[in-house]
């Protein structure tokens, strides 16, 4: 597996936006590895055991962190991905924000503050399901959502996404400047997958919880979040800052592809405990001696 995911994730990987297409990805992409979905629980094992263990170096070391951005359309799967992905990572190195809509407080404030106070601190993974992305999707698909962030008028000019995404590509930059990783992940879902997904949760009463109606009418916009998606990667894929735009039909390839992406940065990382030196080794001496 080690071997094979960095040629597999370069399909997925965006470290450009110039010529970027949304439609050039397919969502139920099966990837080039000829994998199956009966492959998919051992290596997906395998991923969580080394993500596990690079995890345990990162929090040792104390002096990277990594910020993991979740993007989406609804049912698109990723609730399910984090808790996969993650689920072997120690909690003390590892914090989940899930952003909602924001408070009355939070609309009093710049759209960045409450996403900057929940990045990760060195040695940790912050993991972010939804991002300050939503600034240039969701409210710019529904403008009226901008007028109650009471933004003075000579602020909101006719460029205003084109600036908000300057703003969000310097931040990423600013933070990789500061060692920090940013990944993204947008989890591509086909429109008529969401639809069965959609189904899904009408049908099954366990499920029933994670219906909302109003994840039906914002699929009368999906034309016009799709624009939005693919202007935001255009504007703010960069190499050190890349975007993974991860098929989503498949649940099983998803997660492969999520951790596979992060396993890969981490390794980049010269990770390692912390060596011990000679003071170290005789205070372990005297200690080993006062036990005995």
């Amino acid at each position: 597996m080690k071997r094979k995911t960095p040629a597999a994730l370069a399909r997925y990987r965006i470290t450009s936006g110039k010529g970027f297409r949304l439609a050039d990805h397919a969502p139920d992409d099966a990837g080039s590895l000829g994998l199956t979905k009966a492959d998919a629980p051992d290596l997906l094992a395998r991923g969580i055991e080394r993500l596990s263990e690079l995890q345990d170096m990162l929090y040792a070391q104390n002096r990277w962190s990594v910020l993991c951005l979740f993007q989406a359309m609804d049912a698109a799967g990723k609730d399910g991905t984090i808790k996969h992905v993650f689920s072997g990572v120690n909690p003390q190195g590892c914090h989940v924000t899930s952003f909602k809509a924001p408070t009355t407080t939070e609309l009093e404030q710049d759209y960045l503050r409450r996403h900057i106070q929940a990045l990760p601190s060195r040695g940790q993974i912050g993991i972010h399901n939804r991002s300050w992305y939503e600034e240039v999707l969701v409210v710019r698909v529904h403008p009226s959502i901008l007028a109650r962030q009471q933004l003075p008028p000579a602020c909101v000019t006719k460029n205003i996404w084109q600036e908000r995404l300057e703003d969000i590509a310097a931040t990423e930059r600013y933070l990789t400047r500061q060692g920090t990783v940013v990944l993204k992940f947008f989890l591509n879902v086909s429109r008529e997958e969401q639809k069965n997904r959609f189904l899904s949760r009408l049908d099954e009463p366990e499920k029933h919880w994670k219906f909302r109606a109003a994840d039906v009418s914002e699929r009368r916009h999906w034309d016009d979040y799709m624009a939005a998606y693919e202007e935001a990667i255009r504007a703010t894929a960069t190499p050190e800052a890349p975007w993974f735009i991860v098929p989503a039909d498949r649940k099983w390839l998803t997660r492969l592809v999520v951790v596979g992406a992060i396993i890969e940065a981490l390794e980049k990382l010269d990770l390692h405990y912390p060596h011990v030196d000679e003071a170290d080794r005789a205070a372990f001496a005297e200690a080993r001696a006062a036990l005995s």
